[in-house]
């Protein structure tokens, strides 16, 4: 060796990359498995079963196997790449190369055998170097190659024999020095870690000892082994499948791989304490020791497959095919070896799959299980998952129930959601709730069978809405001895008048009543839609519903309406009304048909106000027959739909106005623009006939209004359309009553005039729309309170003018209507209450203003930050005072930051204001020119910002005021400034 790396550097290098390479990458954290295979190896040679102890002495890892000892073409091939001395027995290693990976952990080796002991070491290795290279002076190829490496040497090239003997009992011992890095306790303690699944890999070994740690493999009846170790026994059933190597699959392999005895495959999957199958999640397959070939299966591969040099990889060759294709045939036998119920749990759950390998054998297992008979059914027979269906719930009842019903219909522990992935994974048919209603639908059972399906239906039912959706279609046996298809609009006999009313109704002739035989009847059914056949639940029933509603046209057809008015009416008395009683055929006084909800009953009060033209023929009302009045109590009549009083229409969740009241669309117009996006409203409540009262009527109107609760909770929703209404087209002397201020609210005085006595109170006043506050809530609200202001007949205070302003900008500003639809004043009432023409009035919107404008030219909703002034110029159509010009400031002043001027820092003291940045500028007298001429004012602020003051209290204390934004202090300022003491801000 040392010849040919003298006469060929390169072979010295790539001696040294290549034992660098199994070092540092394909046999990297493989000791144990390594060991392991070589005392396996030992065992299957000498014909017996081996043993492995790995003990920690002296700094070494000691590793004592039972078995064949060293022999000469053993030795070679340690010292030798990929020329392995087992080439045609039945052994795991391969390549002679897995020796290797002592190098993670030592750099000097040495074997102990009975017949021989050989060391490598990478010191004595150097030293054979160094001398090869200093007999040419250093200046060889190998010399420099060694200078290039850092001394770096291979260490697995050079042997030599030594001394020592295997402990007793053993036939070899590897004995591995540890690199100081090592540390013993801790490769003790990942290679206990590795021991027990590599006896389950490795059946020619009944051993392995980690330090004091006990690992054994013992043999077991009807396929199965115990692997015991320190935590526990665990049980495994394996399942082999052997074979030849097929001519064909034999290229792509070596020479040495084709010499090889045949293909061969293990399945191993762990079973628990009860027997059961205990599945894996994640694996790699086994070679059968483990390989970085991931796996997402059940169970353990086990498999001759062949590998990559590296022992990591299954090798790219059809043998591989072929192996992992009897792999997945082999599956199947491994499935029909557990229990029925275990099945199930053996399929590959649907997932990406974590390699090639672990693709391809997914696929193939799952088309080998398609087509073996192994699914459990309910009646005690196994079938392919094609022929198979699976219930969608768990329920042994059900599947009891159905196992007749449904061929190959699973047993229920593969019923529900616990396996649905993997029976989906296999194609299996599943019956959820439509289907299970179609297989049952049709069957003639007795009506106790039926009673036994619904109660075990009743549990899905109550977890499972769909399915609750899906079993309102479930047949129902009748007491008529039919089967109703569905259960909706079926009676269940039950309660104290159940039978009784029903058969009232069926004498009725109300047809489309199906009443269920009383031995099927369950609670369920009436969860899906059924009714008990009390009085509430026939007044309920879908079919006494549908001939309300049909009964007008029924009765103009020539259908006599008494008889189920009757019926309804008796009905009404024992279970109360319901809203759409209302479209009941009755007849009239004139003996014309009409719906309930347009008659009156006899001496109603609402007769008393309502216009003359709105009852009689061609009227919207008409007033119920005398009979029928008679017949009935007036509060069955009223819980009928007839009128007595005004009545309430309810809807929930409008998408569009109610069609059925006068201009709903107009107040739905004007809420949704004043509400946004909180529109539309979750309930629509309105009060009818509001626009057949007689105008003259109105107070007493008002009166019935505000006397029903239900009414009055109408009238009450400030935002709703019965108060819009009343306040808008009720008549109240002859106006509406928002045209009217309520007489206590005399902060309106001026604007508008107290309300006519009607004999209301004022709570039923204010409910009918008669104002109490300054208010805007449309562009008709804004058109009348600005005419209002401009009517110089009425004697409007300064405060009130301020006040309207106010409200009309933040009208404007809340878009509660467009200002551009809203004509605007030819007068104004401006800030001294005086009212100018339109054309001479600006609107204050900066304070310094104030003092270069005529204060009766001015309009104002009161301090800056009270009113938005854009908005009040936009809606009256008057320019803004700050758009008049300021020419200039005239005059020379002295800029002075605000905390160097007199008293400022203390009054802002006082007041908790923090100074301000910035400077003033102070004259004596401040004078500004504008287009009008020049003006003295107390302060200013100019289009630069700059703050310009007076040398007075009261123009810095509003210049102090503005820069602080705290124009509400600039009174208490002006007092400070001139005194700045707590007893001035006290007094």
């Amino acid at each position: 060796m040392l010849d040919s790396w003298r006469d060929s550097p390169t072979r010295f290098r790539e001696d040294a990359n290549a034992e660098e390479d199994l070092r540092l990458g394909g046999y990297r954290n493989r000791l144990l498995v390594e060991l392991a295979q070589n005392a396996a190896d030992a065992a299957t040679a000498a014909g017996t079963t081996g043993r492995l102890v790995v003990t920690l002495r002296d700094g070494e890892l000691r590793a004592a196997n039972t078995g064949a000892p060293l022999d000469r073409g053993g030795v070679a091939g340690l010292a030798a790449l990929r020329a392995s001395p087992k080439r045609t027995e039945n052994s795991v290693g391969r390549f002679g190369v897995g020796f290797a990976a002592v190098l993670a952990v030592t750099d000097a080796p040495r074997l102990v055998s009975t017949t021989g002991s050989v060391a490598f070491s990478a010191a004595e290795t150097r030293e054979e170097v160094e001398e090869l290279t200093s007999s040419d002076g250093g200046s060889s190829a190998a010399a420099r190659e060694l200078l290039a490496r850092t001394g770096e040497v291979p260490v697995l090239r050079l042997l030599w024999p030594v001394e020592e003997a295997p402990p007793e009992g053993f036939d070899t011992e590897v004995r591995l020095p540890l690199l100081p890095e090592v540390g013993g306790e801790e490769l003790l303690d990942a290679m206990a870690e590795q021991a027990a699944d590599l006896l389950l890999a490795l059946p020619a070994l009944e051993e392995i000892r980690v330090g004091p740690r006990s690992y054994s493999r013992a043999e077991l009846d009807s396929g199965r082994v115990a692997v015991r170790s320190p935590e526990g026994e665990r049980t495994w059933l394996l399942r082999w499948a052997t074979g030849e190597w097929p001519e064909s699959t034999l290229t792509g392999l070596g020479v040495e791989q084709r010499a090889r005895d045949g293909w061969w495959v293990c399945w191993a999957v762990e079973l628990d304490a009860d027997g059961n199958v205990a599945p894996l999640s994640r694996d790699v397959l086994h070679a059968p020791t483990p390989t970085e070939e991931r796996l997402s299966l059940p169970a353990r591969l086990l498999a001759g497959v062949p590998l990559e040099p590296d022992r990591r990889r299954a090798s790219s060759s059809p043998a591989t095919g072929l192996v992992l294709d009897r792999a997945a045939r082999a599956y199947s036998e491994l499935v029909t070896a557990v229990a029925p119920a275990d099945r199930i749990s053996l399929v590959p759950a649907p997932e990406l799959p974590l390699s090639d390998t672990d693709e391809r054998l997914r696929e193939t297992i799952l088309e080998g299980l398609g087509e073996v008979e192994w699914l459990p059914t309910a009646d005690g027979s196994a079938v392919t998952p094609r022929r198979a269906i699976a219930l969608d719930f768990h329920s042994p009842e059900l599947v009891e129930l159905l196992s007749d019903v449904v061929p190959g219909l699973l047993i229920a522990e593969l019923s529900g959601q616990a396996h649905r992935r993997a029976l989906r994974s296999l194609d299996v048919a599943r019956m959820g709730a439509a289907e299970l209603v179609r297989a049952v639908t049709g069957l003639q059972r007795p009506a106790r069978w039926w009673r036994r399906l619904y109660d075990a239906l009743a549990p899905v039912e109550q977890q499972d809405r769909a399915a609750r959706d899906e079993f309102a279609a479930l047949p129902v046996p009748l007491a008529d001895g039919r089967t109703a298809t569905g259960v909706r609009e079926v009676l269940l006999p039950g309660g104290s008048d159940g039978a009784d009313s029903a058969a009232a109704l069926v004498r009725a002739d109300v047809t489309g009543l199906r009443v269920a035989d009383p031995e099927a009847a369950h609670p369920m059914l009436e969860r899906l839609g059924a009714r008990y056949a009390g009085a509430d639940e026939l007044l309920d029933a879908p079919a006494l519903v549908e001939a309300v509603h049909n009964s007008v046209s029924d009765a103009r057809s020539g259908t006599d309406p008494g008889p189920l008015a009757e019926a309804v009416f008796s009905l009404v008395e024992s279970a109360g009304g319901r809203d759409w009683l209302g479209a009941l055929a009755l007849r009239d006084s004139d003996g014309e048909i009409r719906r309930a909800d347009e008659l009156l009953v006899p001496g109603a009060a609402l007769l008393d106000v309502l216009d003359s033209g709105a009852v009689g023929a061609e009227a919207p009302l008409g007033v119920l027959e005398a009979a029928t009045a008679e017949r009935w109590p007036g509060w069955v009549l009223r819980s009928a739909g007839l009128l007595d009083s005004f009545a309430v229409v309810t809807e929930e969740e409008p998408d569009s106005p109610h069609e059925g009241l006068a201009d709903t669309a107009e107040w739905w117009q004007e809420a949704e623009r004043a509400r946004g996006a909180e529109w539309p409203p979750a309930r629509f409540v309105g009060v009818r006939d509001l626009d057949l009262v007689a105008g003259d009527r109105w107070p007493t109107a008002l009166e019935m209004l505000c006397s029903e609760p239900t009414t009055l909770e109408a009238l009450r929703d400030p935002g709703g359309y019965t108060s819009w209404w009343v306040s808008r087209y009720a008549r109240l002397g002859g106006r509406p009553p928002r045209h009217w201020r309520s007489p206590e609210a005399e902060w309106l005085a001026g604007l508008y005039d107290p309300a006519p006595d009607t004999g209301l109170e004022e709570w039923q006043l204010r409910l009918a729309g008669v104002r109490t506050e300054l208010d805007v809530s449309d562009g008709g609200d804004a058109e009348d309170l600005m005419h209002r202001l401009a009517d110089a007949q009425r004697t409007v205070g300064a405060g009130v003018a301020l006040r309207a302003h106010r409200v009309l900008a933040e009208a404007v500003a809340c878009e509660r209507f467009d200002p551009a639809e809203v004509d605007p004043p030819q007068a104004v009432r401006s800030v001294t209450g005086a009212v100018v023409t339109a054309d001479r009035a600006v609107v204050l919107d900066e304070p310094w203003l104030i003092g270069v404008f005529e204060p009766a030219l001015l309009v104002a909703g009161g301090t800056p930050e009270e009113f938005d002034a854009e908005s009040l110029a936009e809606l009256l159509d008057l320019p803004l005072a700050s758009e008049q010009g300021v020419l200039e400031v005239l005059g020379q002043g002295v800029a002075q930051s605000w905390g160097d001027v007199a008293r400022v820092p203390a009054a802002c003291e006082l007041l908790g204001v923090r100074v301000p940045y910035g400077q003033v500028v102070l004259r004596d007298g401040l004078r500004v020119r504008t287009a009008e001429g020049e003006h003295d004012v107390h302060w200013w602020v100019d289009g630069n910002g700059v703050v310009y003051s007076e040398r007075s209290p009261d123009g810095l204390a509003r210049a102090l005021a503005w820069v602080t934004d705290r124009w509400d202090l600039r009174f208490a300022f002006a007092g400070l400034l001139a005194e700045a003491t707590a007893v001035t801000l006290l007094r």
